[in-house]
């Protein structure tokens, strides 16, 4: 193992959205500066791919186009939405379509197409099961990324710098995560996995469990792909709710609001948090809501009602054969149980965010704390010269937008002018790659 072809200014651990973007701005800053940051990244999945298990048709992206991976810190790139839109000689059609909102399909392929540029360094295929400390003399200068290949090989590779930015993993309710069962699916493997409902026939029974976007998406998808079968939506909430995306809610999402979010202080914040939950989350796109009660209230009309949805219901229980899975509701308003067969179950229920302190066991006695600095840092001793960056798991302290692509362009500039200036003072590596 030779440490000099394997060490890097920077490693990206993981390659979605947010090191997609870091990448762009560290090429940029390179053409701009003539001063190269030996980087790579590292992604579990085998080519590059957003939310493939939601690429549904007739979905859209709720935040405008001009939100992209770089526009708003750089206009004139060649990564932007509309110079690929331009390279694909769609660009006339698209402004035709009067809309700011492309199709989450053809988002998918522009991030796909700006990936295919960093193809030489991004390791595909390859999960990231640690982050350690290399101590020497009681400092800790590099840091140790270990993977694991899907064959089961490990690979060792040396960083001064470790962007994570590894998105979410499925978010299962208590009652579900003691059954293994194949019709039990999470939303974010929908698109892959809903064929195994197909093999119950013309008429399954189905259930959605959810309140927000994903859920009411899904919801509609099997009332099209099952007009004979039996679908049901459970939510606990009392009724779907429109996300608010009026003009002056909006700029908590402006990249400028980060700032001030972060100097508020801590309880002020929480209960920020909370007021404003309503943009992002158990929150559906009101045209969806208006468009699934007039499916249901259609089938009342002609007395064919086979689509249901059941608010401000808890799920108590959950059991289990080859056949079937029964659901123990509760309903909060009537206090009443209730027993219900399904053939295929739905889990729309979120993602949690902290797969990050897994990675980071190792690191743990040299952090002086879990809070994330402003500049998205994690605050380590003073014998640890190496740095971790912490990108879409910093909701508490960043503010709602962190998690979402509206602050992509800029935080990738803040992180980058960051790494810059930690690293102007140290010899840079030749490797990029």
């Amino acid at each position: 193992m030779n440490f000099q072809t394997l060490s890097y200014d920077v490693i990206g651990i993981g390659f979605g959205p947010s090191n997609l973007a870091i990448a762009i701005a560290l090429e940029e800053h390179q053409q701009a500066n003539k001063a190269p940051l030996a980087c790579c990244f590292i992604e579990k999945q085998p080519d590059f791919e957003w939310h493939g298990g939601m690429l549904l048709d007739n979905t859209h992206l709720q935040v405008s186009f001009l939100k992209d991976l770089v526009t708003l810190r750089n206009p004139s790139s060649r990564y932007s939405f509309i110079n690929y839109l331009h390279q694909q000689r769609r660009l006339e059609s698209f402004i035709n379509l009067g809309t700011f909102f492309p199709s989450r399909l053809e988002y998918n392929d522009y991030m796909r197409w700006v990936a295919t540029a960093f193809k030489d360094r991004v390791h595909y295929g390859e999960e990231v099961i640690a982050v350690e400390p290399l101590e020497e003399n009681g400092k800790v200068e590099w840091l140790q990324v270990v993977s694991r290949l899907k064959e089961g090989t490990i690979e060792h590779r040396y960083a001064r710098n470790v962007i994570i930015g590894i998105g979410g993993y499925p978010r299962i309710p208590e009652a579900f995560k003691a059954q293994k069962h194949p019709r039990i699916i999470h939303s974010s493997q929908y698109k892959n996995c809903h064929s195994r409902f197909s093999r119950m026939g013309e008429k399954p029974r189905l259930a959605v469990i959810g309140a927000g976007q994903s859920a009411a998406e899904i919801f509609r998808d099997l009332m099209g792909r099952y007009p004979q079968g039996r679908i049901d939506l459970i939510s606990r909430s009392r009724a779907l709710q429109p996300s608010d995306d009026s003009p002056f809610v909006n700029e908590i999402f402006d990249p400028d609001f980060t700032d001030e979010i972060y100097h508020t202080p801590r309880e002020q914040r929480q209960l920020f948090l909370r007021a404003f939950s309503h943009t992002n989350y158990s929150v559906v796109d009101l045209p969806l809501i208006e468009e699934i009660y007039e499916r249901l209230y259609m089938q009342r009309v002609t007395g064919d009602v086979r689509h249901r949805y059941f608010p401000s219901c808890l799920i108590q229980a959950v059991s289990s054969s080859e056949e079937r899975l029964q659901i123990t509701l509760f309903n909060k308003n009537t206090s009443e149980h209730k027993e219900v067969e399904y053939d295929g179950i739905v889990l729309a229920t979120g993602y949690q965010r902290d797969g990050h302190h897994k990675l980071l066991r190792g690191l743990e006695p040299w952090m002086v704390s879990r809070t994330v600095e402003r500049s998205y840092q994690l605050p380590m001793a003073r014998e640890c010269q190496a740095r971790v960056f912490l990108q879409g798991c910093c909701e508490e302290t960043h503010g709602i937008a962190d998690s979402l692509l509206s602050v992509l362009a800029m935080r990738s500039k803040e992180v980058v002018d960051s790494l810059y200036m930690l690293n102007e003072l140290k010899a840079p590596l030749e490797n990029t790659g």
